[in-house]
């Protein structure tokens, strides 16, 4: 079945929903988006050849998902190829395994590009690529160097004088390596777009197009997307040499096994929800998403005074920084991970239980790549959403373009509601001191810090008291 990479040209299309999900599909796509003919029959792992199932086995799997088994016998056949495919569903694996029938280890030469919006996205997809090449003598002697911003030149520039034959990166810094004539595009014969969309919503457009331009016209393209809005149809028809569409989503883009619920919530009170949900929930480990580098500061630093084993992750972070995080969150050595949107495409961590999202997300898009952090590979999870009444008509919509099924929930009540309510009262009428030299709230509130900590039962009876009273004088003025 495997064909020479320099002869492949791929087709396709496979919509594997309901009829009533084909027709609304086909009523979007119009003739935009073709069904492969002919179409091919799945593979299993006993079907692959020696190097492919030696790699399957190097990665740990027993056998292929359903996205691997649909979308490699269009690979291997030489047709170029859109996938559609939710998140974690196991995409990376569709487009790496035909690797080690395709490309060709004697030739120490760039052969395949792999192009992904971020960062960790790529360091994913390289990990993946060296735990799969370790099979077998000849696809160990295969190389892949890994290219982004961030850090040094000098170990890519190294990467690809050596003749790495896979190249996996971000768009900003692989132009930058064809500018500077580090990175010789003209031997390419394999062009691979992982999350399309998300390379688009990022800006990345025209890099990509300059990129392709650098590429051989005779190559084969296929792109992997989670939704397939127009802009991404739109340049899979520039980009592609009349692809065929395979859908293993369809409309219905987010993770079966994923529940969703959200929480109605006061704006100043979003902070305390938090830590009242996960007190609830006590996630094994989750990541919380919030819309700006500002909030997710706040965030972390408000749970971590908690007591919350939590970190941050956002564009102001180094490279470094942002994978040492990533590393202890993937190992168990991290629950919590805060992050923006930079953490919303690409992080496989495959015991991540729940995602939190703290604020809304603006594009509609990013609620299904931030819940697809969870719920990967068959797995259960659970999606909780913060909304304010002003972003609940949004969430809603949200939901209903992506057939999210969203329970909304009630939180349970707090038996401290009262005593709060009376001693912030109590606490907003207080008088500061007449002269000034009396110490005044700001002066104890280190002690009632260092009490929090060392004697809780001591803090507790002086509140118990301030309690008893502002609740006599409460009853007294009614």
């Amino acid at each position: 079945m495997a064909a020479d990479i320099s002869q492949s040209k791929y087709t396709n299309v496979i919509d594997l929903t309901s009829e009533a999900q084909q027709e609304r599909r086909r009523d979007e796509v119009g003739s935009e988006l073709r069904e492969p003919d002919p179409p091919l029959d799945e593979v299993t792992v006993d079907e692959l050849s020696g190097h492919m199932e030696q790699a399957v086995h190097a990665a740990g799997w027993t056998e292929l998902m359903d996205v691997q088994r649909k979308a490699i016998p269009y690979t291997l056949d030489g047709r170029d190829l859109i996938v559609q495919s939710q998140t974690g569903s196991g995409k990376t694996g569709a487009f790496l395994l035909p690797l080690f029938d395709l490309v060709n280890p004697d030739k120490e030469e760039q052969q395949v590009l792999i192009l992904t919006p971020t960062r960790e996205l790529a360091r994913q997809i390289h990990e993946e690529f060296e735990q799969m090449k370790i099979a077998t003598p000849r696809t160990n002697r295969m190389e892949a160097v890994l290219i982004y911003g961030g850090v040094g030149y000098q170990p890519q520039i190294d990467g690809l004088k050596n003749g790495a034959q896979v190249v996996i990166g971000t768009p900003g810094r692989i132009l930058d390596h064809i500018k500077k004539d580090n990175f010789d595009a003209s031997t390419l014969r394999m062009l691979v777009l992982d999350e399309a969309d998300e390379m688009l919503s990022m800006g990345f457009y025209p890099d990509m197009k300059d990129i392709v331009e650098h590429v051989p016209g005779d190559r084969v393209s296929y792109m992997y997307s989670a939704t397939m809005p127009p802009k991404v149809r739109s340049v899979a028809r520039e980009f592609l040499d009349d692809p065929g569409f395979l859908s293993l989503s369809t409309d219905k883009v987010s993770v079966e096994e994923n529940e969703y619920r959200y929480y109605l919530v006061n704006p100043m009170d979003k902070d305390r929800v938090m830590a009242q949900l996960l007190e609830l929930e006590e996630p094994e480990s989750a990541l919380i998403f919030a819309n700006t580098k500002r909030e997710v500061s706040y965030l972390n630093k408000f749970l971590s005074n908690k007591g919350y084993d939590i970190d941050e992750m956002s564009g102001d972070l180094s490279q470094r920084d942002r994978e040492e995080a990533l590393d202890r969150l993937r190992e168990g050595k991290l629950r919590l991970l805060v992050a923006t949107d930079v953490a919303a495409r690409g992080i496989d961590v495959s015991d991540l239980s729940h995602v939190f999202i703290y604020d809304v997300p603006q594009d509609h898009e990013y609620i299904i790549h931030r819940s697809g952090r969870t719920a990967r590979a068959g797995e259960e999870g659970t999606t909780i959403v913060l909304s304010t009444h002003e972003d609940e008509y949004e969430l809603k919509r949200m939901a209903n373009t992506y057939d999210i099924e969203l329970e909304k929930a009630e939180l349970p009540a707090d038996p401290h509601s009262e005593a709060r309510e009376l001693l912030q009262e109590r606490y907003a009428n207080a008088e500061a001191p007449a002269n000034g030299e009396e110490p005044g709230v700001e002066d104890f509130v280190p002690l009632v810090k260092e009490l929090s900590d060392e004697q809780p039962e001591l803090l507790a009876s002086i509140i118990t008291e301030l309690y008893a009273e502002a609740k006599t004088e409460d009853e007294e003025e009614k």
